[in-house]
């Protein structure tokens, strides 16, 4: 049973409209957000998991997304960071946050700019910078995302591309799960919504931060992932960025979650554990100065 979809849909207010989340569980918050174009209902193999090990679970939409308001005209990693602390700070942190693609990102964000908020991130796939290209490339991606995102193909032009962002092992699940992002995209303004958070996305805002981070990370990367030009070199190169350790999953693409939750689940857990403080219900921080190994491993299966 999918049980982020099951449960009752509340709403934070952020002025310029209202984003949706769910709450399951009791204990330590662990905070999730989707990636662009995505529902929250991607996290419906981890939320049991994480509900049953004794974590409170939220799970937001992004602006324009799922059942938040579509009156929103500011999207984008710094955005959505912000909507991740105010959440954080409703719900009573500090917060570990899972995000995946530009959720992944925002997430980072949220870390380096409250740290006291953030204790531990769950990164899958992330985006932390933006590929190089000129001025003319860059212009010409965002006509291309305008005229993409459109009616009256947009929606059905996004869903195609989801699932081409599963390579490799696919959840059984996803051609339902594509069939219900297309039928949110297809929802008076959301194309509009998804079309604006596409040419706001601007990565090297969270690079231009990564040192700023304190909070310890786990990070999972699919060895097919078409977003990244070498998933390997990528996944490199976040471990030096940050306090986290990495895991390289073979055969699959974006959506490590649902494409291999057999291996995320239990490390996710592990990690959860790790960060939990030994005497209350409240996230255990490392000292200062202390920092946890960073290593990678190859996941198969």
């Amino acid at each position: 049973m999918n049980t982020i979809q099951a449960a009752e849909i509340r709403y934070l207010d952020c002025g310029a409209g209202r984003l949706s989340y769910t709450v399951e569980g009791e204990g330590p918050l662990v905070v999730a957000v989707p990636g662009m174009g995505d529902l929250r209902s991607t996290y419906r193999e981890l939320a049991g998991p994480i509900v049953k090990a004794g974590f409170r679970l939220a799970v937001l939409d992004l602006r324009g997304h799922g059942s938040s308001n579509t009156t929103f005209r500011t999207h984008g990693d710094a955005a959505t960071g912000q909507d991740l602390l105010a959440l954080i700070a409703k719900l009573g942190g500090p917060a570990v946050v899972v995000g995946n693609s530009m959720g992944a990102s925002a997430a980072v964000w949220a870390a380096a700019e409250s740290p006291e908020a953030v204790a531990g991130l769950v990164l899958l796939a992330p985006l932390l910078r933006e590929a190089p290209r000129s001025r003319t490339s860059a212009w010409l991606t965002r006509q291309l995302y305008r005229a993409a995102f459109a009616r009256p193909w947009g929606a059905a032009f996004w869903s195609r591309y989801y699932a081409s962002l599963n390579r490799g092992k696919r959840a059984p699940w996803l051609a339902g799960h594509v069939a219900d992002i297309r039928r949110n995209l297809q929802e008076p303004g959301r194309l509009r919504s998804f079309r604006e958070l596409a040419v706001q996305l601007d990565h090297s805002l969270v690079e231009a931060r990564l040192g700023e981070v304190t909070a310890p990370a786990t990070i999972f990367v699919g060895s097919e992932d078409p977003d990244y030009k070498d998933p390997e070199a990528e996944l490199a190169w976040f471990l030096e960025q940050l306090d986290a350790t990495g895991q390289l999953i073979e055969g699959i693409g974006h959506y490590p979650q649902a494409q291999r939750p057999d291996l995320v689940v239990p490390v996710t857990l592990d990690f959860l554990a790790s960060l939990q403080a030994p005497d209350g219900p409240r996230w255990a921080r490392p000292a200062a100065g202390g920092s946890a190994q960073t290593g990678r491993s190859n996941l198969r299966g």
